[in-house]
């Protein structure tokens, strides 16, 4: 899943890129309203975590505009301010749920996941190849009933070759899809991933689902290999 963090504390965007990061998202970050607003209409997310007090442009105008254009994407506002007033405007504006500073992180994850899962999101909730099944809501594996436990960032790769099932993608696209946009990320990263991939849901049960598309990257095969 695809999120963007609109936060102007540095240390706390900071700290909310690396948690979710580990947590198997792909987390791009901005530190101002207007900013936000761009990265926003630019690029498909699945969810925008929107502070309500930023410079330039304050969350409740980024949420707003956003509405105005029409996109869907889910929105939760995240605020030191603590009040009925500001929970009302904050979802009068467009924002899909609301959540007071300081919070618990843990409780952050459960609700963007919750959030995500109402909203729907761009890819299938769960994807079935023959007897691999992928589900994105659970973020779970298995392979002829039985479970293949993956790291988060080998899940999310699964997960986009699995929307794309039959196609060949890039490794630009997956890095693009699955790291975070302007990392330093050396294609070479997908390639490991790749491989553990293969090692896990391919050669315990005699299959060759994950395949090697010579120039254009890798194709997970539609029918589960």
């Amino acid at each position: 899943m695809r999120v963007l963090v609109v936060e102007d504390e540095r240390r706390l965007a900071l700290a909310l890129q690396h948690g979710l990061t580990a947590e198997g998202f792909s987390v791009d970050v901005a530190h101002d309203g207007l900013t936000g607003l761009t990265k926003a209409t630019e690029r498909a997310y699945d969810v925008v975590v929107l502070d309500i007090m930023l410079p330039g442009l304050n969350g409740y105008r980024v949420c707003q505009r956003l509405r105005a254009t029409g996109s869907n994407v889910g929105i939760l506002m995240l605020t030191a301010k603590d009040g009925e007033w500001d929970e009302a405007e904050a979802l009068d504006t467009g924002a899909d749920d609301y959540l007071s500073k300081p919070f618990s992180f843990v409780v952050l994850v459960a609700r963007l996941r919750a959030l995500a899962r109402r909203i729907g999101t761009r890819a299938p909730r769960r994807t079935v190849l023959g007897d691999l099944v992928v589900d994105s809501a659970a973020r779970t594996c298995t392979r002829g009933g039985v479970a293949v436990p993956l790291t988060p960032r080998e899940f999310a790769v699964l997960d986009h070759l699995a929307r794309r099932a039959g196609e060949a993608v890039s490794k630009r696209e997956i890095l693009d899809e699955v790291w975070d946009s302007g990392a330093d990320s050396d294609p070479n990263t997908v390639e490991v991933h790749v491989s553990a991939l293969r090692r896990k849901i391919d050669t315990p049960f005699g299959r060759a689902a994950v395949q090697t598309v010579r120039g254009s990257g890798y194709r997970l095969a539609a029918d589960g290999g």
